[in-house]
């Protein structure tokens, strides 16, 4: 079992003794999507930590986006719910890269691309090629795209 899986499972069991009811209810979503996960297509695998980091992303997006539905929506209540879900999936995952990092990151990524003689709007393919596995976890896909869109000029 992956190091982040044990750590999830360590943490469940600390959350009912604690009778942290959002940090159970939770990390039971985390370890369900991870399970899911693992027997999704022709065969069962166990999932390393960047996949399971990969899953908790996608479930920290998932919060972000009902978090504003529910803002915009005129239901505060259920926004902060999702917040705090979000707070504890952000445990398992790397620390977020500021937006200055994400600057530079991109920037340097443009310039590679460049450097290979791919320009403009056609180099968005490959620069987020280049960025992706650098910021899986760190950083919103939707921000990062943005920003290269920005950068590129398209």
């Amino acid at each position: 079992m992956s190091e982040l899986k044990d750590r999830l499972q360590s943490d469940l069991t600390q959350a009912m003794r604690d009778h942290d009811e959002v940090t159970l209810r939770t990390v039971r979503m985390l370890l369900t999507s991870i399970t899911n996960a693992e027997v999704a297509g022709s065969t069962a695998k166990q999932l390393s930590d960047d996949e399971i980091i990969a899953v908790a992303s996608t479930e920290a997006k998932k919060r972000r986006e009902a978090a504003t539905s529910y803002t915009d929506g005129g239901a505060p209540e259920r926004a902060q719910a999702e917040l705090a879900e979000l707070e504890v999936i952000l445990r398992y995952l790397p620390s977020q890269l500021s937006e200055d990092e994400l600057q530079v990151m991109v920037a340097e990524a443009v310039a590679a691309a460049a450097a290979d003689g791919k320009t403009g709007p056609s180099a968005m393919g490959a620069v987020m090629k280049t960025l992706q596995p650098k910021v899986r976890g760190r950083a919103d896909g939707g921000a990062v795209a943005a920003m290269v869109k920005a950068a590129l000029g398209s």
